[in-house]
């Protein structure tokens, strides 16, 4: 990236916008780089409740353009661009009204189906279905009866987030993008004119600085973005100046797949915001809670009140009584919302359940776009944007976007490479849920995997310490998805971090012996990297202890010196 050519266009962050934009830019056929400063999809978009949905609450906030958009974006992540990562998932919602809400719930989930099929791009989701209470309670029996006198099933999606910002980063490279994860922007230099012309980049892995020159710079830093914004103010007149973003917290608590007796989705309504108890294939994830966060942004930690706040209201309505000792995993996450220019709060603080998903695209200073706000359902929109914005009207009407049609990596002849696959896997004895496993995280690039297996027939072997997932995954995510850490592989690839009690550290010793070779780590570094993670991993236990961000937040920092990732 840093060669005298440079760049068209320079992408600053990781997360699924920035791979959005990335992959956009490519291919227009402009000569594209990313750089992230941590590990691809470290932040907010490895830690979000793992939907593609249109947002059904924001429809009964009125918000139709919002909606629309997102139904659109969900119809052409399950039919086109990512069949293989994003599936549909039905949702039951409770009602306790047999007929005021049921009518008035009905005329919502009915427009959300309009809007979906006019915006389907040709894989429409069933539409909703009413069941009486008794109906409603064969298909989750975990329901309290007393909580319903009926329900209505309605149709999103789920996806695997960080993995679908991995498809991302790598469809870009296919496309000729550069990308580079634990890579800093220090400083956005100008020239006599004024404008930004590129970034000066700290390769975090080895201390070396490289000025990457740019014609046009997008930043996309989510939360960080009003820290990346001062460094294109420093020392000139736009200091001040910029979008500002709030940062808001959302946790999750994972619970095994036997715990919680139903065979949907479910979709609460709480005083707050919405609850979403969501069904994976070896566990269920529950959330999510909405708070304005204010302490570091790149370890959010769940507390011990957040912990109970979604226990209590999934209790309300469970009859499994969840308790702290069914929970096997936690996350915490960030979102990254734009600020009204007011205060809506009348506190002289923003309330983040009120401020819109929407996203905004800015030029901050010539030749510097910044873009924020939003959801990951409609990444590729806001990618298309702020690609468009950051071209201007003249050459991107010369350049149109075509992410609508592009397949990512994994996705393309999908169907026929499934069927093939099916075959294939009985040769090793790999049963239907293997398979399923499989192929709903690689699609067609399983190929790929039994590639690799071929040269290492070790690697068809389940890993001891966590059998679900394979040895050749975990050669995969370093030799094709870009982890060069034990808390890479372990956060955003094989995801143990929050599918497991121990968040993993049991698996440490397998997955050394399966990535070092690869890696090049000799015994000290194997250490180091085990060392590491551990010690994040009980500083992730102890900030859960916790009962307030701030007490929760010292906890976890105190991993700082020996933390990777």
């Amino acid at each position: 990236m840093s060669d005298e050519e440079g760049l068209d266009v320079l992408v600053v962050g990781g997360g699924v916008t920035g791979a959005g934009i990335a992959l956009d830019a490519a291919t227009r056929g402009l000569r594209t780089g990313i750089v992230e400063m941590q590990d691809w999809a470290q932040g907010t978009s490895s830690r979000s409740s793992k939907l593609v949905h249109g947002g059904l609450r924001y429809l009964y906030n009125l918000d139709f353009a919002l909606v629309h958009e997102a139904l659109r974006e969900r119809g052409l992540l399950l039919s086109t661009t990512a069949p293989h990562l994003v599936k549909e998932q039905p949702f039951l919602w409770p009602l306790k009204m047999p007929v005021i809400e049921r009518s008035y719930s009905a005329v919502g989930v009915g427009l959300y189906d309009v809007m979906a099929r006019a915006g389907a791009q040709g894989h429409p989701v069933p539409v909703q279905r009413h069941y009486t209470r008794k109906g409603a309670l064969e298909a989750f029996p975990d329901i309290r009866p007393d909580q319903l006198t009926g329900a209505i099933r309605y149709f999103d999606a789920r996806v695997d987030d960080a993995r679908l910002v991995l498809g991302l980063v790598r469809t870009a490279v296919g496309y000729g993008a550069y990308a580079a994860s634990r890579t800093q922007v220090v400083d956005f230099p100008r020239n006599d004119r004024g404008r930004v012309t590129g970034a000066v980049v700290r390769d975090l892995e080895t201390g070396t600085e490289h000025t990457i020159r740019a014609s046009r710079v997008i930043n996309s830093t989510g939360v960080w973005t009003e820290d990346s914004e001062e460094l294109a103010s420093r020392d000139h007149t736009q200091s001040g100046e910029g979008l500002k973003v709030l940062a808001s917290k959302g946790i999750h608590l994972v619970f095994p797949k036997e715990r919680i007796n139903g065979s949907t989705g479910l979709f609460l309504r709480t005083e707050k915001s919405v609850l979403f108890i969501i069904p994976w294939q070896r566990y269920w994830i529950v959330g999510t809670t909405d708070t304005a966060w204010h302490h570091s942004r790149q370890y959010p930690v769940a507390t011990t009140a957040d912990i109970d706040y979604i226990l209590e209201h999934a209790n309300k309505v469970l009859s499994s009584n969840l308790t702290r000792e069914d929970v096997i995993g936690t996350y915490a996450g960030l979102r990254p919302l734009v600020q009204p220019t007011e205060d809506t709060a009348g506190d002289g603080e923003t309330s983040s359940t009120k401020v819109s998903r929407e996203h905004t695209v800015a030029e901050v200073a010539p030749g510097l776009v910044v873009i924020a706000g939003g959801k990951l359902t409609t990444y590729r929109a806001m990618a298309e944007d702020a690609v468009d914005y950051a071209l201007g009207s003249q050459m991107a009407k010369a350049l149109p976007s075509v992410t609508a049609r592009t397949p990512l990596v994994g996705a393309a002849g999908l169907e026929a490479a499934s069927r093939r696959f099916a075959n294939q896997a009985g040769e090793f004895g790999w049963t239907e849920d293997r398979v399923e496993h499989l192929l709903g995280r690689y699609g067609t690039e399983v190929a790929v995997l039994l590639e690799l297996i071929a040269e290492h027939p070790e690697w068809a072997e389940p890993l001891p310490s966590a059998p679900a997932y394979l040895k050749v995954e975990a050669a995969f995510a370093v030799l094709h998805e870009g982890a060069l850490h034990l808390a890479d592989i372990l956060n955003h690839r094989i995801r143990l971090g929050f599918e497991t009690r121990d968040r993993g550290v049991s698996a440490l010793e397998d997955l050394s012996e399966v990535v070092a070779p690869l890696l090049g780590w000799d015994v000290e570094t194997v250490q180091q990297e085990q060392q590491a993670y551990a010690a994040a991993a009980a500083a992730e236990a102890a900030a859960e202890a916790q009962p307030d961000d701030a007490s929760a937040e010292a906890a976890r920092l105190r991993a700082l010196p020996v933390a990777v990732g």
